[in-house]
């Protein structure tokens, strides 16, 4: 896939991400579709499948009033494309790990794609 059409795919991701439009980010995923997280080094988060990631990002909407992931630069490789980001939301609820409703939140990290014939086949956000 060439290198624009991964930006696009990325770019409509984020938008859709950033608008807490689900069904926006499920249009530019493939049905197989990977999803890991890590955080400190260690995975802590696992999709398989569109329906779980769905399912997830359902359920995820009501983490944080609002949230945004803002693309600070992209690297293309042969196989993939990071992109590095800064991240800002708002808690809508207390977190076990001492995080209050309306704290606010900032951080950075990154995130790897990877891509098929027609859209996003895994994403791997590291921070």
């Amino acid at each position: 896939m060439k290198t624009e059409e991964r930006e696009k795919l990325i770019q409509a991701y984020l938008e859709a991400y950033n608008a807490k439009d689900v069904e926006g980010m499920m249009e530019v995923l493939e049905d197989d579709v990977v999803f890991e997280n890590f955080s400190s080094g260690e995975k802590t988060h696992s999709l398989n499948g569109k329906k779980e990631f769905q399912t997830q990002a359902n359920d995820a909407l009501a983490y944080f009033s609002s949230r945004k992931q803002e693309i600070k630069s992209m690297t293309h490789e042969k196989e993939k494309t990071e992109i590095k980001i800064d991240y800002w939301a708002i808690a809508a609820m207390d977190f076990p790990n001492g995080i209050k409703k309306g704290q606010e939140l900032s951080l950075q990290g990154k995130s790897v794609f990877e891509f098929g014939s027609k859209g996003i086949t895994k994403i791997t956000d590291i921070s």
